[in-house]
């Protein structure tokens, strides 16, 4: 992986990185539904009833449109869907953790030409060959994008996943491969992969250049993770150049399980006031009491600095991975909150209303 990122990056830097994609068509959809009512009144009440409406209207307050903090400008969804989706060509696709590691993860490149325009955090369908068991086309399986907008070549006509091969023995100890992961990860260069989307904007990066920006990932979730790290430290654009604070913790099992190391060592280097990154591997650390090393039980070793880094208006909190990595994270503010007298998991709610706390997990 280490040569594959090496060229990847060296390829950006050597085609121009300065260029910036143009702006993908915007989608709008906007419904006003109307409804007519026909009774039996008196034309006086007719003129009556008109005349209230009239006055109540031009009273009324015009409700302010909420302007997101997010990178929302041009985003495009569901352009293209499971009957008709995008056929783009796998151009790479590499196994990125050691062969000791418990699973496989693979790093894979797909073209799209540009006709699949994306953001930043947004994920796409991909509808596996075949058919299921019934006779029917499988279903759809969406996976967070794992490249910037530019894509790994810098020329915004591809797109990147980072995929675990699911393979596991079920109760009656028979082994079970997963549909979608398994296609993905045996996929050759030169196949064809039928894409869906792009979907999403939860995960959309904020557009402050100047935010922190706390990134939990555990796996896989490392994905729109890297999309982001690669469009502030191996990018340029005219309109963006981040100043803020990037803190990544990554949670995996074990060293040989670390997901695209080399690229952080690389922003790490080039930006080390910009750029901080903890690991988590459960299966080789513990913390001071012995307890295993998962991505809360790292956090909690930050959780004073981190608290008040979530008390701040440009702080935002974005989460990728498995579900149970929020309640590890609740157990570990509630306290430091209730010492200021506030209630954490209203506190939440107001940082998820502001945008400030964005959450994809499985």
């Amino acid at each position: 992986m280490a040569a594959v990122t090496a060229a990847a990056v060296s390829l950006r830097a050597a085609t121009a990185a300065t260029s910036t994609p143009s702006s993908a068509p915007q989608h709008s959809h906007c419904s006003f539904p109307c409804a007519a009512r026909t009774t039996a009144v008196s034309r006086r009440s007719l003129s009556v009833r008109a005349q209230a409406v009239s006055t109540d209207a031009a009273a009324a307050p015009v409700k302010e449109k909420k302007v997101s903090k997010k990178q929302e400008e041009g985003v495009v969804t569901n352009k293209f869907r499971p009957k008709e989706p995008y056929v783009g060509k796998c151009l790479l696709n590499t196994k990125i953790t050691a062969d000791d590691a418990p699973g496989e993860t693979w790093h894979m490149v797909f073209s799209t030409e540009g006709e699949v325009p994306y953001k930043e955090g947004q994920s796409i369908g991909v509808v596996a060959d075949g058919e299921d068991k019934n006779g029917k086309p499988h279903k759809l399986r969406l996976y967070s994008i794992a490249s910037s907008a530019l894509g790994d070549f810098g020329d915004a006509k591809t797109v990147s996943l980072c995929v675990k091969r699911l393979v596991y023995t079920n109760d009656a100890g028979e082994v079970v491969k997963g549909v979608c992961s398994n296609f993905l990860c045996d996929l050759k260069p030169g196949a064809d992969v039928n894409i869906t989307g792009p979907v999403g904007k939860e995960m959309l990066m904020p557009k402050d250049p100047n935010a922190t920006i706390i990134m939990l990932a555990t796996g896989t979730g490392i994905a729109p993770f890297r999309s982001f790290l690669w469009k502030m430290f191996f990018e340029k654009y005219e309109y963006y150049k981040f100043n803020g604070l990037a803190w990544l913790f990554l949670g995996v099992p074990t060293s040989s399980s670390l997901l695209y190391p080399e690229e952080f060592g690389k922003m790490k280097a080039k930006a080390p006031d910009n750029f901080r990154v903890d690991y988590a591997i459960s299966r080789e650390e513990t913390n001071a009491a012995g307890e295993k090393m998962y991505i809360q039980t790292r956090m909690a070793e930050y959780k004073d600095e981190l608290w008040e880094l979530l008390k701040k208006d440009n702080t935002y909190v974005y989460m990728c991975g498995l579900k149970g990595m929020e309640k590890g994270i609740d157990e570990i503010m509630l306290p430091l909150a209730a010492k200021e007298g506030i209630d954490w998991i209203e506190y939440r709610k107001q940082l998820k209303k502001s945008e400030q706390w964005n959450v994809e997990v499985y």
